[in-house]
């Protein structure tokens, strides 16, 4: 069994990412590199079982802290665009060498279909898409961004954390022991405060309109698999949302898994873990 080793790897303008990385050396050049892309507020360790269990079945796997996420640099001038996070991206494959799987969930699925348009399928071979379509339901997303708002200013200890996440997904077990979470959080004067720069909440975004219309035309224009999973409890994507996704985009596949919400790698990840690698293998 390998292991990660983390790693710095180098984004648009000269931007440090940390990442863990399974399996640097010795795969055969035709093997993909499996990229994992995570989620608004979420980092690497997010993917810390998925990226074992492709690594153990002999793939060179990438784990990255988005900027502004994790350990990796926050953005100089709060740029968390998801072209600025496409091009973090792209400067990443493009040092790889190698084809890629993208793996993304929610907004590293939304990065997941800019940078499979931009590198074309020669670079990106697969792409999955962990809940999220292009056109994902605005109640589920404002619940989110309620969630990383109310406890901007930290909790006062790892049990009021898990607390509140109890809270804000009553469908998965409380884990036995609160210490997984301080991958997530940072003890500071006393608090800890979740791993992330808060001006990603609060810097203006763009035109969630023409951002719809941008994505939606870049995923209809793939021309690779693509793997559509959904957690059946999510409300970010509803099954009108896959629908619509899988009539404009014929040629991806869907999955559904009974016992997941939109954290879907997270809320059951042996049944999540199972159906990525089927399709990354075949």
């Amino acid at each position: 069994m390998s292991t990660p080793q983390t790693v710095e790897l180098t984004g648009a303008d000269g931007i440090t990412l940390v990442a863990d990385e399974w399996n640097g050396t010795d795969i055969p050049a035709d093997h993909p590199t499996i990229l994992l892309l995570h989620g608004g507020g979420q980092n690497r360790f997010s993917w810390k079982n998925t990226g074992q269990v492709l690594a153990d079945r002999g793939f060179h796997v990438i784990a990255v802290d988005t900027r502004g996420h994790g350990d990796s640099d926050r953005s100089p001038d709060a740029d968390y665009a998801l072209e600025t996070l496409t091009d973090d991206v792209l400067h990443i494959i493009a040092t790889l060498h190698r084809p890629v799987a993208l793996i993304g969930a929610s907004m590293g699925g939304l990065t997941g279909i800019l940078v499979a348009s931009a590198a074309g399928p020669e670079t990106v071979t697969k792409l999955v898409l962990v809940d999220v379509v292009p056109r994902f339901e605005k109640s589920g997303s404002a619940r989110i961004r309620d969630f990383m708002f109310n406890h901007v200013h930290g909790f006062d200890s790892l049990e009021d954390a898990a607390a509140a996440i109890a809270e804000y997904l009553p469908h998965r077990t409380k884990p036995r022991s609160t210490d997984g979470l301080k991958k997530n959080l940072r003890l500071r004067d006393g608090r800890w405060y979740w791993h992330w720069d808060p001006a990603l909440l609060t810097k203006p975004g763009d035109d969630p309109h023409t951002r719809t219309d941008k994505l939606e035309a870049a995923a209809i224009g793939l021309r690779i698999p693509i793997l559509l999973l959904r957690g059946k409890l999510s409300d970010v994507v509803s099954t009108e949302g896959v629908n619509d996704f899988l009539a404009k985009v014929p040629r991806a596949e869907f999955v559904e898994l009974s016992g997941a919400g939109h954290t879907a790698a997270g809320d059951d990840n042996d049944a999540f873990s199972e159906v990525v690698v089927e399709f990354i293998t075949r």
